[in-house]
């Protein structure tokens, strides 16, 4: 039995185990993968405070190697079910673990186009992290879907290893960053495909091509690309919490800055609280809040 299990490796989890730990809690994180969650698939992280720039994996790593100095145990392995009956919370990965206290910091996932190719050609050619995946496609062409930050970063990126990437994007205006997108257009090897939608990844054992159609135009053009990458936006991992906690129309729970659930002995951080803006460093500083309000909350029922 633990004091408490964090779900989710990202930084709203990592922070709230190096919280509990020190707070003299038995602490263990619950991840699926890599540590660090979507903080690794990004190159370079430029508005963390105390670092003018840092790779975002090697941030996870300082706060992995942070909770494990303080005595937190990672965990892992696929969460397949949460238990949330008070006094008897349970996080079911292969075996059944209790605890006294959950953090629940699934964080969010990539979102997917959801056209035909995608789903098939997902790790052979289709993929949802420039970063992890780029490297793979050295001196090819590639296509980046989306508009936001994270299209215009991930362009970017890809810029520097592939050796043509096009920018697929629905509207005619994008919604990243000006200076980034000014940035993006200065390089060479960028073109843009502007009020185009993806409409299918063709391919049979890996993607050969893009199928784009214009939006006002309605012509189609397929573009010779070795990869796709989908950058259009994440959702909330809050699959197992359906029904469960409270949720708004994006499938993020409904909590206060606190964390409380609910359910007594259940809190929540990160990016699937329900909050005005989504960034590391808010999602560290639910984790922090979320870990105290856990060790309020135990040292109550002593």
């Amino acid at each position: 039995m633990r004091d408490l299990i964090v779900v989710g490796g990202g930084p709203a989890g990592l922070t709230a185990a190096i919280y509990a730990a020190r707070a003299g809690l038995s602490v263990a994180v619950a991840e699926r993968g890599f540590a660090g969650g979507q903080m690794t698939a990004t190159a370079d992280i430029v508005n963390y405070p105390g670092f003018e720039m840092i790779d975002g994996a090697e941030l996870a790593r300082r706060m992995e190697a942070h909770a494990r100095g303080l005595g937190a145990e990672m965990l892992t392995g696929e969460v397949r079910a949460l238990r949330l009956d008070p006094g008897a919370l349970t996080v079911v990965t292969g075996s059944e673990i209790p605890a006294r206290a959950l953090i629940l910091a699934m964080g969010t996932q990539r979102r997917k186009l959801a056209i035909p190719g995608e789903e098939r050609l997902t790790g052979r050619g289709v993929s949802f992290c420039a970063v992890c995946d780029g490297a793979f496609f050295k001196d090819q062409d590639v296509a980046v879907v989306g508009g936001g930050d994270t299209a215009l970063e991930d362009a970017a990126y890809l810029a520097g290893v592939c050796r043509q990437v096009t920018l697929v994007h629905r509207r005619d205006a994008f919604r990243g960053g000006r200076r980034l997108e000014a940035a993006l257009r200065r390089l060479p090897n960028v073109t843009f495909r502007l009020e185009h939608t993806a409409e299918e990844i063709l391919g049979d054992k890996s993607v050969q091509a893009l199928r784009v159609r214009g939006v006002k135009t309605r012509a189609e053009e397929t573009l010779p690309v070795s990869a796709v990458f989908v950058a259009v936006g994440v959702e909330p991992d809050t699959a197992l919490l359906r029904g469960a906690l409270p949720l708004d129309a994006e499938g993020r729970v409904e909590a206060p800055e606190g964390g409380h659930t609910p359910i007594p002995g259940v809190f929540v951080a990160g990016d699937l609280r329900q909050k005005p803006i989504y960034q590391i460093i808010t999602a560290c500083a639910d984790g922090a809040t979320a870990a105290t309000s856990v060790s309020r909350f135990l040292r109550e029922r002593e």
